[in-house]
């Protein structure tokens, strides 16, 4: 069972204490209204639902949140509306601030900066969130990925000469609940590329931790540094 926070918006929100997080963040239009309707009206079928007998509430509301990232996962791959990190310069942008901050607030274990939209896998690193306020309203994931979604946002703008809003206003979040779950999101988050037909291989698609383990002699799932 997770013992933590769940936040409701129009996507779930949990958080964990010392947890291990699998975030996706959109283009700002990347998913077109036709899917937004079709996803928010899925999310409602499942939760008018009755809970499996089988199931905790927690175990429930994961799976909720599993089957609803399927049909997001189909929107965003193979069609998405908008496609500005497609742009070289731009995935660089987003994969060089991915790195900013790894080993020093979070631990990055993998990622990929796809043409509409990113994945990542981090974990909050302890000696950087005993320095947090305890007051602040904003939990560790909030705080590393609204930054990481400031900074991107401000500095892809400049560099397209576009203004406005950048990312859409939720990343879907998931937490990590074991060891074999954590590998299992690593290849998924690794081999999107390969899943959406952009490359034949992982480790040719060069905004990835596939890519730069390659490179760098690192196994699947040890921590991407600077």
């Amino acid at each position: 069972m997770l013992n933590g926070l769940l936040r409701r918006r129009r996507l779930p929100h949990w958080d964990v204490e010392d947890g291990t997080y699998f975030v996706t963040t959109c283009l700002d239009g990347s998913i077109p209204a036709q899917g937004l309707v079709e996803l928010y009206r899925y999310r409602e079928e499942l939760d008018a639902k009755l809970k499996p007998d089988d199931l905790t509430a927690d175990e429930w509301e994961l799976r909720k949140q599993k089957l609803v990232f399927a049909r997001f996962d189909q929107w965003i791959d193979l069609k998405p509306a908008k496609r500005q990190l497609q742009v070289p310069e731009a995935a660089n942008i987003v994969r060089d601030a991915l790195y900013h901050f790894a080993d020093e607030r979070y631990d990055l274990i993998a990622f990929v900066v796809m043409p509409s939209h990113f994945h990542w896998v981090f974990h909050p690193k302890t000696s950087w969130v005993r320095t947090l306020a305890e007051m602040h309203k904003r939990t560790p994931r909030e705080r590393i990925v609204q930054a990481i979604n400031g900074f991107t946002a401000r500095r892809c703008n400049q560099l397209l000469g576009t203004a406005g809003t950048f990312w859409q206003d939720e990343s879907y979040d998931h937490v990590v609940r074991n060891v074999e779950e954590l590998l299992r999101i690593v290849e998924y988050v690794e081999n999107n590329p390969v899943k959406a037909n952009l490359v034949a291989a992982a480790i040719d698609w060069r905004w990835s931790s596939a890519a730069d383990r390659a490179t760098r002699s690192i196994i699947r799932g040890e921590l991407m540094l600077k």
